[in-house]
C-alpha cells in the first residue's frame, strides 16, 4: 500500500498554503521562504518497513523516518515540536501532528492521474500541495 507513494515528487503546484502556515502560528518571515520554496517530497521504505519521508528544497531539507501507527517525536520545517504519528487511511498516508494543545493533520493521496496531493488541515484551514512523480 506504502508502496504507490515511493519515489521523488516535484511539487507543481500549492493552493492556501500561507493562511495555513499562518493557523500554525509560523511567522512572516519564515511564511515568506515557505510561500516560495518549491520542495521536492523523496519516499523510500526499507525492507524492515521503515518509512523514510524527505522534504527537500533549496531552502530547508528535513527528513523523518518511521514506522506506521508509532508515534515518534518530530521538528518540523518551521521547528515546532511535535509527536507525529502516520497511518494508513483510505488508501492516503496520513500524518497528524500534536503540539502545545493543537493539532494538524497532513493528508497524502495518490490520484488515478498519478499526482500526489498533500492536503494540509489545521482547524477549519486546508492547503493543497500537489506533486508530480520524477522519472
Amino acid at each position: 500500500m506504502v508502496d504507490k507513494f515511493v519515489g521523488t515528487w516535484k511539487m507543481i503546484s500549492s493552493e492556501n498554503f500561507d493562511d495555513y502556515m499562518k493557523a500554525l502560528g509560523v511567522g512572516f518571515a519564515t511564511r515568506q521562504v515557505g510561500n516560495r520554496t518549491k520542495p521536492s517530497l523523496i519516499i523510500n521504505m526499507d525492507d524492515q518497513g521503515m518509512i523514510c519521508l524527505k522534504s527537500q528544497s533549496t531552502f530547508k531539507t528535513v527528513e523523518v523516518q518511521f514506522n506506521l501507527n508509532e508515534p515518534f517525536e518530530e521538528t518540523t520545517a518551521d521547528d515546532r515540536k511535535t509527536m507525529t504519528v502516520f497511518s494508513l487511511e483510505n488508501c492516503k498516508l496520513v500524518q497528524k501532528q500534536k503540539w502545545d494543545g493543537k493539532e494538524t493533520t497532513i493528508e497524502r493521496e495518490v490520484t488515478g492521474d498519478g499526482k500526489l496531493i498533500a492536503k494540509c488541515i489545521m482547524g477549519d484551514v486546508i492547503a493543497v500541495r500537489t506533486y508530480m512523480k520524477e522519472v
